[in-house]
Order: structure tokens, then C-alpha cells, then sequence
């Protein structure tokens, strides 16, 4: 009897609510998101679940999307929610969830049903769809949104959730995207590494079952996997040819994308935060907003889907997307943290003499109690060295404008060494475990960012910097540490932890850009530990690997370039590897350049080539930041790899070409295509950055057709005697 009465209250629930909503089951509504290439196709059905009807390539006729599915004759879908558009758990489906929650009476079941949905004009060629869903028998509600960027072909993807029950809902999952494809076949390109080897690229076909792409690290979340991802349908897709959808999430701290090839052959991708340790307590009336998941789909292989991304960053995400960037001289390898006053002042005079904008001050210069003159004392004491700088940054600053040059400064504000004033004082603001051995990664622990007094430090680090340095021009914000024996002294609940420490640092973030708006600021985490678009609507570039050999670097920035334009990519000419100076420097200028070498040591021939490049650099750098880029020849493919920028006015491109391969012999024995040129327009061709007392084999009075060179190609001679060559291309 009791069970019949339950029952029937929650058929009447049904029902109320069905009445009150304005569900109308008889009908089936199709909502179609067109961006200018490809599309993502809601229906609503009978039963008014919220489905994927479609995401590929945009038809000519809108109402032809509702007939899409009756196309496919699959089998039997038992659930009604393989393609879901946000799948809950706990009621018919049986794949991996979207969403999963415990209602305040304990329940674990959610239905999501849909209530009204309304399609936003931002701004030209920017829409917002916006689909509410709710529960038929729980107050427990969800909105959708999908931002589309038409000219882009790029959509982002967040979810919102509240409720309204009389206790806290537990979320046990709560991803920002729910996607479905269909095709014949599915191969994934994904990517994975470790200091000083990020961007390590696997491409493989995806099988049936759930492949999980993750971190669980806290901060520097990417040094193992980065979120950024490829997905092909029904082949590998290729730089010019097939369908393949490119995805990430935006977001600085643990993720998870699921990509699981469902029974009737279909790929679902679900992706957001991790939920790893995360269970969120949601309080009646809090809104939890997940963060952004986005993608871009091209239907003409990975090079248009990533000038897609690069248009789409410069535009909207990257900050100073479409400004400039300062090249530099940083001093870490020149001293590492054995420097003081007078040796940094040679210093700035060689930033001078070299010819670039700015110098940079690395790691060492504070910390008075426990000097910072290694890596296992002082983070924390944010304090100049009075050994090192007697006389304190403000002269420095000064030194460096008398020689013309702006001075920027190293940081690591989120992080402590045991061995500090700040460890001493504030040991509850350290992320640490009360009953279990501290356990350090580079000798440091995390900063406890959920906590607002942290937040206060923090900011604080860098506003008194600008407060006593108003002329300082650049930061280098660094994060050397993962999280370790995760706790919070601040938080009464722990599975809080990893999503308020990624809310903690933004609310910082946000507060530095408040007041200091136009201060460049590169996000480095121990080369490409962190980078992602939630953090570089932040800083100006980031810095893709410690890993400065110039052969390891085109690997590096190669799979980098896929995600992120070449304005974002900070490179510095070191001593690392063994290629000469010319290659080192050719490698870098593919972003934006920047120097870590001892001046002194380099011989006459090399320091005047590295003031000429400089020079160059200058007078090409708009084209590499603000143009298209389209890889030519793969160095994992090839024997040369080649790179072309190409300008938006199709007047100008810079064509980067390297040896990639040592063996007897090996060099462009066949002509390189171009590509991104005007077939009709004419172009003539030069080689730029040679070395002192070389030339060129290339006549500068070459002229092609922009057809020519896209059909036949041009051979830029690369051989043993010339590994780098970097050529100029000027339309008449």
C-alpha cells in the first residue's frame, strides 16, 4: 500500500509539474546551432528529453535537420539517452553520466527534462542558446549554454545547477559539456608527457568502452596530460583533408574528458572539473556553474580547425590577443641564483647592446632569513635580498631605464618552502595533511588559495611589486608544485578542496587585472604545466617547456600551435642542445622571442647575428603573431620540417624550415607547398637571418605565382650545411 501511495504522489508531481511548465508532448522541436561551417542539432522529444540530433558539417536547408535522424537505422537505444545532451544518472540511463547527484533525502536518482530554451544575439556574429531542464519530481534544475562564434566555427559549452530542496544536494559529477557524434570510425590524438617532454602526441582508434583523459594533480595539472585534444571521424584527418573536431577544457586545475564509444557505435565526449575527491555539497539556492568546455569542428583536416582557434583566441580569449609582445633577456642561465647588484647591472647593459625590449629578473632575488639562494629556502618571503640587492629593485628598474630597456621580475606566489617566514608564521596556510608526513615537490608546498587571507597574500605579492615599482614592466608567474596530501586548515569540507583552490586563483587573477590591466605577464609552471584559455584571459603568453633545445622545441611548439596562436607561445634562445646559434634563434622567433644566454660568451659573429636577428625578428614578428600559420611538413613525418605565416592581407609570409634528420644525405629534395597564398598574386622570395660571412643560394629576385607555389611548391635547400633557413615572402 505505501508503495502504491509513493507512486502515485509522484505520478501527480508529474503531471503538476508538465502543467506548470508548458511541456506540450506531442511535439517534437528541433533547435539547430549554426556557426558558419558546421552545426550542433538539438530535438526535443515526445518524452521531452533534450537529445544531439546532429554535429558535423552546416546544411543549406535548416528544416532539414529534423529529418536527420530517421537516417540512421541503429540499434535499439534501451535508455532513450545515448545521445543526451546533459545524460543524468540514476534513473534510465546506462552510460557514463553527465551529472550525478544525491538529493537532500538521499536519493541518487535525477531526471532532466525539458522546460523552454531562448537563443541570445550578443553581439555580431556571437549567439547564446540557453536550454533549461528540470527534474519532473525533485526541484533540481539545470540550464545549458552554448556560446557559437560564427565566423570562427567555434562553440563553448557551460552548464548551471541549482535546486531547491529543504537540505544540501551532493554533486558527485557535474560535467560543462555533453557531446555526440556519429561516424563510421573514431581516431583520438591526445597528448601526454613530463618535464622538459610536454606535448608528446598518441594518436590511436577509439574502441568501445570508456577512454578517460585526466589529472589529478591540483596545480600544474598539465604536466602529465594536457585537457587539449583532437577527435577524427571516420579517418585520421590530416592537415588539408577530413572531419575532425578540436576540444578543451578552461579550466586550471583537475579535469576529466570522457570519450566512450557507445552500443550503437556513437562516440559520446563528456568533459569538465574532475570529479576526483570533489563530491560538491550545493546549498539550497547556490548556483554552481561549471566551467567552459570548447571546440571547434572543421571539415577540411586540423589546419583550418586551428586557425579557426588561433582567430578565435586572438579575438576573444587571449589577453592583448591582437597587441604586441616584448622580446627579452632573461638572466637565469647566465647566473642562476648567484647574481648581485653589479652583475645585474652588466646585465641590463647587455639587454642594451642585444637590442630587445626588456630584461627579467629570474628566481634568487629574496628572502633575508633563509636567503633564496637555491631552490630549497625563501619561497614565501617576498622580500629583496639585502646581500644581493642592497639598494632593493626600485635601482634596478631605474638602472634599466637609464639604458633604455624595461625591467620585468620573476614570482612564485602560491607556493612555500618549509624552510621560510611564511612557513613559520602561517603554517595553516599551507595545503598539507595534519597527520601525515609533509611530502614536497621541488622542495615546496602549495599555498592554500581557498582561503581568502591566502587570496589577500597573494595579490598582495604582486601589488606591493607595482606599489614601490611603478615602472616595472613584466612578471613571470610561476608554479613549480602539484598538490600532495590534499587538506585545507580553511575549509570544513574537504571534497571542496581542488575546485575552491581554482576559484581561489582566479579571484586573484582577476584582482591583478583590475588594477593592472595592461601589465604583460607570462604563465610559466615549469614549462607547459598550466596553460589553458580560463588562465590566458589572465597573461599575455605562456611558456610551453623548459625544454629550450631547439630540436626538442619544434617538436614542442608544433603540437602547441594546434591549441594556441604563436603570439601566446614565449621561446628563448639558450644554450641548450647542440645546433648553432642561428638555429636556436630561427626555432624561437616561430612566437615570440626572447633570450637566455650569457652575452659575454657569445663570439663577435655570434652576437652580431643575434642583434641582426633581433632587427629581423622586428620587422616580420606581426606577420608570425597576427597571420595564419599552416604546417607544411611534419617533423614527425619528414625529414624537414616547415612551418609558413602568412599575412591576413595575403601580402606577406615568413616560411620556417629546419633539418630534423641527421642521416646521410637527408635534406628538401622535392619542392615545399605553400599554402594560404592569393593564386593570382605574385611573390617574391628571399632568405632572411643568415649568418655572418654566409649567403644565400636562393636569388632574392625570384618571383611565383601565389598559384605556383601552392601547386609545385618551392625548395628552400635545406641540407646539412643549412639546417635553418627562414624565408621572406612579399607580394608585387
Amino acid at each position: 500500500m505505501q508503495k502504491k501511495r509513493v507512486r502515485l504522489t509522484l505520478l501527480i508531481n508529474l503531471f503538476v509539474y508538465c502543467c506548470f511548465s508548458g511541456i506540450a508532448y506531442s511535439q517534437t522541436q528541433t533547435i539547430p546551432l549554426e556557426t558558419k561551417h558546421h552545426a550542433l542539432v538539438l530535438q526535443v522529444s515526445d518524452q521531452q528529453d533534450v537529445r544531439i540530433s546532429y554535429l558535423g558539417r552546416r546544411l543549406n536547408r535548416v528544416a532539414e535537420y529534423k529529418s536527420i535522424p530517421d537516417t540512421y537505422k541503429q540499434s535499439t537505444d534501451y535508455t532513450g539517452l545515448l545521445n543526451s545532451a546533459y545524460t543524468p544518472s540514476g534513473s534510465r540511463n546506462l552510460m557514463e553520466p553527465a551529472i550525478s547527484v544525491t538529493h537532500a533525502d538521499g536519493n541518487q536518482s535525477l531526471d532532466l527534462r525539458y522546460v523552454s530554451h531562448e537563443i541570445q544575439q550578443l553581439e555580431d556574429g556571437i549567439s547564446l542558446l540557453k536550454i533549461a531542464l528540470k527534474d519532473p519530481v525533485y526541484p533540481f534544475e539545470v540550464t545549458l549554454f552554448y556560446k557559437a562564434y560564427f565566423k570562427d566555427d567555434v562553440v563553448e559549452q557551460w552548464s548551471e545547477i541549482k535546486h531547491d530542496e529543504r537540505g544540501a544536494v551532493t554533486l558527485h559529477k557535474f560535467a560543462s559539456a555533453n557531446l555526440h557524434l556519429k561516424a563510421s570510425a573514431y581516431w583520438l590524438r591526445q597528448y601526454y608527457g613530463d618535464w622538459a617532454r610536454e606535448m608528446q602526441p598518441e594518436e590511436e582508434k577509439l574502441t568501445h568502452g570508456i577512454k578517460v583523459l585526466d589529472s589529478k594533480l591540483g596545480t600544474r595539472a598539465n604536466l602529465f596530460q594536457p585537457p587539449v585534444f583532437m577527435v577524427s571521424l571516420d579517418r585520421p584527418a590530416t592537415e588539408h583533408e577530413g572531419e575532425v573536431l578540436l576540444g578543451s577544457l578552461q579550466w586550471s586545475g583537475n579535469f576529466r574528458t570522457d570519450l566512450e564509444l557507445d552500443p550503437q557505435n556513437n562516440l559520446r565526449i563528456i568533459s569538465g572539473i574532475n570529479n576526483y575527491a570533489s563530491d560538491y555539497s550545493l546549498e539550497k539556492g547556490e548556483v554552481f556553474t561549471t566551467p567552459v568546455f570548447m571546440y571547434t569542428f572543421s571539415a577540411q583536416g586540423k589546419g583550418l580547425a586551428s586557425r579557426n582557434l588561433h582567430n578565435w583566441a586572438r579575438d576573444y580569449k587571449l589577453l592583448d590577443g591582437h597587441g604586441q609582445r616584448l622580446t627579452l633577456l632573461n638572466n637565469w642561465e647566465a647566473t642562476y641564483f648567484d647574481f648581485n647588484e653589479e652583475k645585474l647591472k652588466a646585465l641590463l647593459k647587455d639587454t642594451k647592446k642585444l637590442g630587445v625590449d626588456l630584461f627579467l629578473l629570474d628566481d634568487g632575488w629574496f628572502a633575508n632569513k633563509y636567503p633564496r639562494n637555491g631552490d630549497t629556502a625563501g619561497l614565501g618571503d617576498w622580500e629583496e635580498n639585502r646581500s644581493k640587492l642592497p639598494n632593493g629593485i626600485g635601482t634596478l628598474v631605474k638602472e634599466a631605464s637609464a639604458n633604455g630597456v624595461k625591467f620585468g621580475i620573476w614570482i612564485e606566489p602560491e607556493m612555500v618552502n618549509p624552510k621560510s617566514e611564511l612557513y613559520e608564521t602561517h603554517p595553516d596556510w599551507v595545503i598539507k595533511q595534519p597527520k601525515r608526513d609533509e611530502y614536497y615537490f621541488r622542495n615546496q608546498l602549495v599555498l592554500d588559495l581557498s582561503n581568502p587571507d591566502v587570496q589577500d597574500f597573494v595579490f598582495g605579492v604582486v601589488d606591493d611589486l607595482f606599489t614601490e615599482n611603478p615602472d616595472l614592466a613584466y612578471i613571470k608567474w610561476d608554479c613549480n608544485a602539484v598538490i600532495y596530501n590534499a587538506y585545507s586548515a580553511h575549509l570544513d569540507n574537504q571534497s571542496h578542496l581542488y575546485i575552491e583552490y581554482v576559484r581561489g586563483l582566479y579571484k586573484v587573477l582577476e584582482r591583478v587585472r583590475a588594477k593592472y590591466p595592461t601589465v604583460p605577464m607570462m604563465l610559466c609552471s615549469g614549462g607547459g604545466g598550466r596553460v589553458d584559455y580560463a588562465a590566458l584571459q589572465y597573461f599575455t603568453e605562456y611558456w610551453p617547456s623548459d625544454n629550450t633545445d631547439p630540436m626538442e622545441r619544434i617538436f614542442i611548439q608544433w603540437e602547441n600551435s594546434y591549441f594556441y596562436p604563436a603570439i601566446a607561445s614565449a621561446n628563448h634562445v639558450t644554450d641548450w642542445g647542440k645546433q648553432p646559434i642561428k638555429f636556436r634563434t630561427d626555432v624561437a622567433m616561430m612566437g615570440k622571442l626572447g633570450f637566455d644566454i650569457v652575452i659575454d660568451h657569445l663570439n663577435d659573429n655570434d652576437l652580431a647575428f643575434c642583434q641582426q636577428a633581433v632587427k629581423t625578428y622586428n620587422g616580420i614578428k606581426g606577420t608570425i603573431w597576427h597571420g595564419d600559420q599552416y604546417r607544411l611538413t611534419h617533423p614527425r613525418e619528414n625529414s624537414v620540417a616547415s612551418m609558413l605565416f602568412v599575412d591576413k592581407a595575403k601580402e606577406k609570409g615568413v616560411l620556417f624550415n629546419y633539418l630534423v634528420n641527421n642521416r646521410y644525405d637527408e635534406g628538401s629534395h622535392l619542392p615545399i607547398k605553400l599554402d594560404g597564398l592569393d593564386p593570382e598574386r605574385n611573390y617574391r622570395i628571399s632568405e632572411i637571418n643568415l649568418y655572418p660571412g654566409t649567403s644565400s643560394p636562393i636569388a632574392g629576385e625570384q618571383v611565383y605565382s601565389g598559384d605556383f607555389l601552392m601547386k609545385i611548391g618551392f625548395n628552400p635547400q635545406v641540407r646539412k650545411a643549412r639546417e635553418s633557413v627562414i624565408l621572406q615572402l612579399e607580394a608585387e
